[in-house]
């Protein structure tokens, strides 16, 4: 009789399976799933928040920016000469230079791969465009709230110190989201147009706080829903959103927001104490003569290199207008 225990499994080296998995199922196949992960996108909001401008035929766009008249008492007897001269001044918004995001795919690639990666791939060329000038916009927002108007007796920008280590106090925020209204107010902007933009966390913080009575439990239809996690929609007359592109700039200083070549416009800013931001869309302008768009070669350049080259490009400019509608929470 055999005795099984002295019973070895062939090797790999005489071309039988071995003890491994990979030498086991070395013939096997790998099945494609026909599912792609592909990188999750960020949302991005702060182009629909500032002033939007189309540039054609230049290099940088002019603002006049004006302040108020003054009105007073006439003298009999006295001629009527005409007030000073209209307080004004101008901004001018530069054209940073060509923003390109780009990737070549090879033929052969394509051809083999049991996927599509073009369409993805011209998604994720627009989204790192998208993102470029989300980031840009929301630097130039912070370093509104901290300059000074350009018109003689105009009020700069404002910051809200919330109090430090109150980043995402919910209280703290509403505290200050009222006292920047009030800012605001006296400061005659417009009740149309008022925006608070906040990290997510510190937006779901607000939403969990509505039990409370931070904020009223009666959102009604035009309050969003709780359920969904768009329990917020104003407070103190501030429309209230949340970007991942705030959230990253919490904490930089200047010199993380450093220039880089190509950029025209100024948009070191620091962040150190951040924590939100509240403006009216005249606080910032952007500019945008190349709208994002992606071009694909052909012809010569494929059979040249067997393959395409896929480029996003993009021409924008960013900076502050109104500075003294622009204002930051601060946690200091």
């Amino acid at each position: 009789m055999t005795n099984m225990a002295n019973i070895t499994r062939p090797n790999a080296v005489n071309g039988n399976q071995g003890n491994t998995y990979a030498t086991k199922y070395a013939t096997a196949l790998k099945l494609f799933s026909g599912e792609v992960f592909t990188a999750f996108n960020s949302a991005t909001i702060f182009q629909g928040l500032v002033r939007n401008y189309t540039l054609r035929g230049g290099k940088s766009k002019q603002f006049l920016l004006t302040g108020k008249l003054s009105a007073g008492y006439h003298t009999p007897g006295q001629p009527i000469l005409g007030d000073t001269a209209l307080k004004a001044n101008e901004k001018i918004i530069l054209m940073d230079d060509l923003l390109v995001s780009s990737q070549f795919t090879y033929d052969l690639d394509s051809i083999l791969s049991q996927y599509d990666t073009r369409s993805e791939l011209s998604k994720q060329i627009g989204e790192a465009l998208a993102l470029h000038m989300d980031d840009r916009i929301c630097r130039v927002l912070c370093k509104a709230a901290t300059e000074n108007s350009v018109v003689t007796g105009e009020p700069g920008g404002f910051q809200v110190n919330i109090g430090s280590g109150n980043t995402n106090n919910a209280q703290a925020i509403v505290d200050g989201l009222f006292t920047a209204a009030a800012t605001l107010d006296t400061r005659n902007a417009p009740q149309d147009g008022r925006v608070c933009v906040l990290s997510p966390t510190q937006y779901y913080k607000l939403i969990s706080s509505v039990d409370t009575n931070i904020l009223s439990r009666d959102l009604g239809a035009s309050g969003g829903s709780l359920a969904t996690g768009d329990g917020i929609y104003q407070i103190a007359g501030i429309r209230i959103l949340k970007s991942n592109v705030l959230a990253t700039q919490y904490g930089k200083t200047a010199s993380n927001n450093a220039a880089v070549t190509g950029e025209n416009n100024d948009y070191a800013v620091n962040n150190t104490n951040l924590a939100g931001l509240v403006f009216h869309r005249e606080a910032a302008g952007v500019l945008t003569s190349v709208a994002p768009s992606i071009q694909t070669t052909s012809g010569d350049f494929n059979v040249q290199y067997q393959g395409d080259l896929v480029v996003g490009k993009l021409a924008m400019g960013a900076d502050t207008l109104r500075v003294s509608v622009a204002g930051s929470l601060q946690a200091a």
